[in-house]
């Protein structure tokens, strides 16, 4: 009685395994704060460059990590590689990023007839999204998923913080309750924000 109902189900978790297949299953691995202590590479710098699923970035400053060049390749979104896509970082755009470097040749990983989408190459670097690996950079000030915010919350409300006090983090001159603190809305700054904009549209 059941086999006839059951069977356009079953055909249809059959059809639909490639979707799923291609998409990123990944556990979060925390903020920031948290997952840059185990990246390779910490840096600050601005997206110079964008093709297929890479992007270069120009190191403005290297917060910590050994690296020789200016610029580094960084490896995006493509096939089911759990990583951000290409086009939340443009050309022009500032971040602070905790990167993996590609060490190993991943079978299947470089097509040459789509060459500008590939894992990547050995000696370049990779940007996971299973955690807050990133952070906008606002001329010396961070935001993003940067201390105990909510996963999968790219934009939690935060105060921004200072770019040194976060390099002084990340190379353990201080603690992560400076972090948090620096971070941690301030009521009466928003109240004196809102009281300013209420000021300014008076004198119009």
């Amino acid at each position: 009685m059941t086999r006839g109902p059951a069977l356009p189900f079953i055909l249809a978790l059959v059809l639909c395994r490639p979707a799923l297949a291609a998409g990123c299953d990944c556990l979060w691995q925390g903020s920031f704060a948290t997952v840059q202590g185990h990246a390779d590479l910490v840096v600050a710098g601005e997206v110079v460059a964008a093709r297929g699923n890479s992007i270069d970035l120009r190191v403005e400053r290297k917060l910590r990590g050994d690296h020789t060049r200016e610029t580094l390749r960084i490896w995006l979104k493509t096939r089911d590689y759990c990583r951000p896509e290409a086009q939340q970082f443009p050309v022009g755009g500032r971040w602070v990023m905790a990167l993996y470097e590609i060490t190993q040749q991943v079978p299947g990983g470089f097509n040459p007839h789509t060459p500008n989408l590939s894992y990547g190459r050995i000696g370049d670097y990779r940007l996971s999204s299973c955690g807050g690996f990133w952070l906008r950079l606002s001329g010396e000030m961070v935001t993003g998923n940067l201390v105990d915010a909510p996963r999968w919350d790219r934009q939690p409300k935060m105060n921004p913080v200072l770019l040194d006090l976060l390099a002084r983090y990340v190379q353990g001159q201080v603690d992560r309750s400076a972090l948090q603190e620096a971070a941690r809305p301030d009521p009466a700054l928003r109240e004196l924000i809102l009281d300013t904009r209420e000021f300014l549209r008076g004198q119009d």
